[in-house]
């Protein structure tokens, strides 16, 4: 094909043009405007069909959910925490639980000391009941000797005034007949009228003494039964404030003294928190926190937690304070697909993979499930079979499908120092084995 371009104009993507103008001459000019016009067309031309392209990735605009999460470092609160102080100072005869131990309410925890406190109760025990008979005696007894003299009294004046009223009737009886002069009757008047007299006197004396003695006495068997009542339970309630009990349902979270040790007034003996539910306290931001409402969704993640262990020190060697090493099994498989840990693979996208090698002698790139990893062993959960070989020198950067070819592994003997021996000095094998024979 011909080019389209005027003749006498180079193919090259850069395009130069010079000329002269000569003084005096004003033709020149159009020719040189026209010729300069057709110049820089052609260079448009050649400059379109030379640009580059580059290979990029497009991604088209969708419409989807968005959310926004608000984080940040949080401390995690019990529902409820309950930090048990003993009212009575005391030293700690025997606990009942121990830290991380599951109660509920009213469950027994510790036992203070609390003999002392014991018989203090059974003593004022003693004068509760002595006070309680004593009142049932008082209330269900006889009178005092005072008002059962007042009452014979009473009885001997109602006895003499029923006699003085026979005397009386029958003297009447003898004066209306004119048997019995009047002075006699008169006589026998004053002699009744005495007597009736003596006993309202009497019967009044022993009202008085029935409505007062007898209150005044039940009053003082009560206030001695009320006095006794309190004493033994104030004994009773300082018995029972040896005993610790839960007032709530959790976890015992703390338990800083042992059996023996003596107890501090206002110093937690125990202390339980519920935590089936935990509530999280967090700092945030005024412009994120102005974004919350209550209500809304919210995950909390524990980088890691607290570990109690109990060992066995029958020596005593290990002392309480000492830094040491923990090292605990959390699991065991048996029969397990083991490979060394340098044939493991990382990619970029956190996937793991070994290189396999197969009967054809090829390194075969096989992505594997990790599962435990034991100091340079790491089992392999999914992917390879037993009797499978992997490639564990060489394998970092080698291409998928390449020729090997295996290579026996130098052994190391534990403690192997390295040879001190001058380059040149060793011996080879033949003549190693000629010197042992």
């Amino acid at each position: 094909m011909k080019s389209t371009r005027p003749a006498g104009f180079p193919n090259s993507a850069h395009c130069h043009a010079s000329a002269t103008v000569i003084p005096g001459s004003k033709r020149i000019a159009p020719l040189f405007v026209a010729t300069a016009l057709i110049f820089s067309a052609g260079c448009s031309r050649d400059s379109a069909d030379k640009e580059p392209v580059v290979s990029v990735q497009v991604a088209p605009v969708n419409k989807t959910t968005i959310q926004r999460t608000v984080t940040a470092e949080a401390i995690l609160f019990p529902l409820q925490q309950s930090a048990i102080t003993p009212k009575i100072s005391a030293p700690v005869r025997t606990f009942y639980v121990k830290r991380g131990a599951k109660i509920h309410k009213g469950q027994l925890l510790a036992v203070l000391e609390n003999r002392d406190l014991a018989a203090a109760a059974e003593e004022n025990k003693g004068s509760y009941e002595q006070a309680q008979a004593a009142y049932t005696t008082t209330t269900a007894a006889s009178l005092p000797e005072e008002i059962q003299k007042a009452k014979l009294d009473v009885q001997a004046a109602k006895q003499t005034l029923e006699a003085e009223e026979k005397v009386y009737r029958s003297r009447q009886d003898l004066f209306q007949q004119g048997a019995l002069p009047r002075k006699e009757l008169d006589q026998s008047g004053v002699s009744l009228t005495q007597a009736r007299n003596q006993y309202e006197i009497a019967q009044k004396h022993l009202d008085s003494l029935m409505a007062v003695g007898k209150q005044q006495e039940l009053k003082s068997a009560a206030g001695q039964l009320t006095s006794a009542k309190g004493k033994y339970l104030g004994a009773k309630a300082q018995l029972n404030y040896s005993e610790i009990r839960s007032p709530i349902d959790g976890v015992v979270t703390d338990r800083p003294l042992y059996p023996g040790e003596m107890t501090a007034t206002g110093t937690p003996l125990i202390t339980v928190m519920d935590i089936s539910q935990v509530i999280a306290r967090a700092h945030i931001p005024q412009a994120e926190a102005a974004l919350l409402k209550v209500g809304n969704k919210a995950s909390i993640t524990v980088p890691g937690l607290d570990v109690w262990v109990q060992a066995a020190n029958p020596h005593q060697s290990l002392k309480p304070g000492t830094s040491v090493q923990l090292s605990m099994l959390a699991q065991t498989v048996p029969d397990a697909l083991v490979v060394p840990a340098s044939s493991l693979l990382t990619a970029p996208d956190g996937s793991t993979s070994v290189m396999l090698v197969g009967s054809d002698n090829r390194a075969h790139q096989k992505t594997v499930k990790v599962g435990i990893r034991q100091d340079d062993q790491a089992q392999i959960a999914e992917g390879l079979q037993a009797g499978d070989r992997v490639v564990t020198s060489g394998n970092y950067g080698l291409p998928d499908n390449t020729k090997v070819r295996v290579e026996a592994a130098a052994e190391k003997t534990k403690g192997e120092k390295p040879s001190a021996e001058k380059p040149g000095s060793e011996k080879f094998g033949d003549e190693k084995s000629g010197s042992e024979k």
